[in-house]
């Protein structure tokens, strides 16, 4: 064991878990500072260190996770970027795909285009879909568009070519072209950031990772020199939106990597547990200060996928946002967190976020300047939090503030006073929530009938038994130190990277040799990257995206070790078509089947953590209140007396029946009338609904 360090900024706090010699956690949350995340690592790191009694040149890892990438693509505050392509093309990125996001909405209005029209600019060069030259690269026109680049004051260049998937010599020259002319500009080329077919995602993915380049370069930069500054001279590593670590160097070339950083934590930290429980379908939910996460975990993995959205302007409608194709750990995020701001529409109707208090000025309860009324303002109303029992360092929490708050704005709107519009807060953003967790499910083709709940992130416990009843479910698990579960994912994550790239062939003229070389090719780029930072054991994933000709989307095939060979088109054949029976009921006969993406993952072997059963056997005897205080019981919909218990009073075996809560350092379990809470030999809580 070593001493190592996780953190994760948040929207709202920033959590910082030190591992220790022994195995066990120490950890701290501190308000994140916007306008310069670094600060609040740092002092939460000297802070940490200073209580565990560790000297930071002990430290042997720090992994972080930030959300600093996915806030400049959604609040548009990236570098000053153009985006350069084939003629013809400049509007890939504006007029999108004929997917409309609302099929029968005559006045539809599609996102703005990350990179505005003025920005776009084209050089004459095509290559054909098998990568060959149809139309030469115009070198004495590149020139004059990089002259305009330069006095232009452009801070990073996005280049896309048609189809420098299968051949990036354009790409590259273009770069080298620009770099010679201007040495200090940030340049992203589309054949190394997503070498996949289907110019609109690879065209925006590009565009994004252009776009936070110079920011998150010069973010990790810093972070990296004021660690060095103050002792903690180990090697920082990133978490990215696939789940696996990289070094600095790779996160600042790639910074669309992390558009996920943070949530992908969690998913790894859920997939741990459900390891550790024998739980082999999870619903994972993460809740913290600005948004939600739910992601779903079978056979101890969680689902993953090659493209996701970021931004989506309508509320879980697939086409609403902003295509990013990379590997990515598959989850839905809204904006439900503690500082998510609520409000009234014009029809009268409550709705929570997606705007958040964040840190600054925070929930009007924090008592530093907030206004309007958030998710924990209701939840203080509620008698669910309590300024005696919150338990974040430096926070006071004032129901005075929260009240007012509350009539300001939600109550004077709708005639109802402070504890009924906190009422209606809480059911409209755990609605919300259990409505992402359904979508999310049809979404991926699943029933969530049997799945278990592990909740953790600061608001995910108060929340998860209200999610429990919604949902239908019989079990909830709320880890120890859930408060902070992301960071502990961080801890937990593998050494890992994936390699995609497209590459065409058919079963029925299979292209062995391409196919061989074009596994080796990734193998080799994905090793790369993870021989950055271990030379441990690994594991090697392969992965062909496959389709029926005429179809427009794809279906993944697990592929096995070793080459192929003349029998590898009847082999693959038959692997997709069982694939495409267990999606779909049933294969189609007598139709060519493409082979269309390719990927590999490498990742470090970790240990899988030692199996524990968890009881729902009661302690005979046992009954850990230590107080009672009015609370909201949403069971009964009246005020009750709610026992409070601490959760490091209870033991192994005591059980705790609701209505009330159980409170420790970084969040609270909330119990309605017919839940139970079980101690488990480990510290983690089991939660059930009893019989009514």
């Amino acid at each position: 064991m070593a001493v190592r360090i996780g953190a994760d900024v948040g929207g709202t706090f920033t959590d910082i878990v030190i591992e220790l010699v022994d195995g066990t956690y120490t950890s701290t949350k501190v308000l994140t500072t916007h306008e310069a995340p670094e600060l609040a690592i740092l002092d939460g790191i000297s802070q940490i260190a200073t209580d565990a009694g560790v000297d930071l040149t002990d430290v042997e890892q720090i992994i972080h996770g930030t959300t600093l990438a996915t806030n400049a693509l959604i609040e548009r505050r990236g570098a000053k970027t153009a985006l350069v392509t084939t003629n013809g093309f400049r509007d890939v990125i504006e007029t999108r795909t004929e997917s409309r996001f609302e099929q029968y909405d005559l006045n539809i209005v599609l996102p703005a285009p990350l990179i505005q029209r003025a920005d776009r600019y084209t050089v004459a060069e095509r290559l054909n879909a098998r990568g060959e030259e149809l139309l030469p690269f115009d070198e004495d026109g590149a020139g004059e568009l990089i002259d305009h680049i330069g006095t232009a004051g452009y801070e990073s260049v996005a280049v896309g070519f048609i189809h420098s998937y299968r051949n990036p010599v354009n790409e590259l020259r273009f770069r080298e072209l620009l770099l010679a002319e201007l040495p200090d500009i940030a340049c992203s080329i589309s054949s190394e950031v997503s070498p996949q077919m289907r110019e609109f995602e690879r065209f925006n993915t590009v565009c994004a990772n252009a776009y936070v380049q110079p920011l998150m370069a010069s973010y990790l930069v810093r972070l990296r020199d004021e660690l060095k500054e103050r002792g903690a001279g180990c090697p920082l590593y990133m978490i990215h939106s696939g789940g696996g670590l990289m070094t600095i160097e790779s996160a600042a070339a790639f910074p669309v990597r992390l558009v996920e950083s943070g949530p992908a934590g969690g998913a790894i930290f859920a997939a741990d547990l459900a390891a550790r429980y024998g739980r082999d379908r999870v619903l994972s939910y993460d809740m913290g200060g600005t948004t939600a996460k739910i992601s779903m975990i079978e056979n101890f993995t969680p689902a993953t996928a090659k493209t996701f959205e970021v931004d989506r302007t309508a509320r879980f409608k697939k086409g609403s946002g902003m295509p990013i194709s990379i590997p990515v750990i598959e989850m839905i995020e809204i904006g439900a967190g503690g500082g998510s701001i609520a409000s009234v529409d014009t029809l009268g109707q409550i709705r929570i976020g997606p705007h958040s208090a964040g840190s600054d000025p925070g929930p009007a309860s924090y008592a530093r300047g907030g206004t309007e009324a958030t998710v924990t303002d209701a939840n203080l109303q509620l008698g669910r939090l309590h300024p005696d029992t919150f338990g974040a360092k430096d926070i006071d929490l004032s129901p005075a503030f929260a009240a007012e708050a509350l009539v300001h704005s939600v109550g004077r709107h709708l005639a109802l006073d402070a504890r009924t519009a906190a009422i209606g807060i809480a059911e409209v953003v755990d609605e919300n929530m259990t409505n992402a967790a359904r979508v999310h499910a049809v979404e991926n083709g699943k029933d969530l009938t049997g799945y278990t709940m592990i909740a953790f992130g600061g608001g995910g416990p108060l929340h998860a038994s209200r999610l429990l009843d919604k949902l239908g479910l019989e079990e909830l698990i709320v880890p120890p130190d859930a408060g902070v579960g992301s960071a502990i994912g961080f801890l937990r994550a593998p050494f890992a990277y994936e390699a995609v790239r497209s590459f065409y062939t058919t079963t029925q003229a299979f292209d062995v040799e391409g196919a061989n070389t074009i596994l080796a090719e990734l193998t080799s780029e994905a090793m790369a990257f993870v021989r950055e930072g271990t030379d441990a054991d690994v594991v090697v994933e392969r992965q062909i995206a496959m389709r029926y000709k005429g179809q427009g989307w794809e279906i993944p095939v697990t592929l096995d070790d070793g080459l192929f060979d003349d029998m590898a088109a009847e082999l693959l054949g038959a692997k997709f078509t069982k694939a495409y029976e267990e999606f779909f009921g049933r294969g189609i006969a007598d139709l060519t089947i493409e082979a269309v993406s390719w990927s590999v993952r490498v990742a470090s072997i970790v240990e899988p953590p030692p199996r524990v059963e968890l009881t729902t056997e009661l302690k005979r005897g046992s009954d850990p209140t230590v107080s009672t205080r009015s609370m909201f019981d949403p069971v009964t919909g009246n005020d009750v007396d709610g026992c409070v218990v601490e959760r490091t009073a209870m033991t192994a075996g005591d059980s705790f029946h609701g209505p009330g809560v159980i409170v420790e350092s970084q969040t609270t379990t909330t119990l309605a009338s017919h839940h139970v809470a079980v101690m488990q030999a480990d510290g983690t809580l089991l939660v059930r609904r009893v019989a009514e």
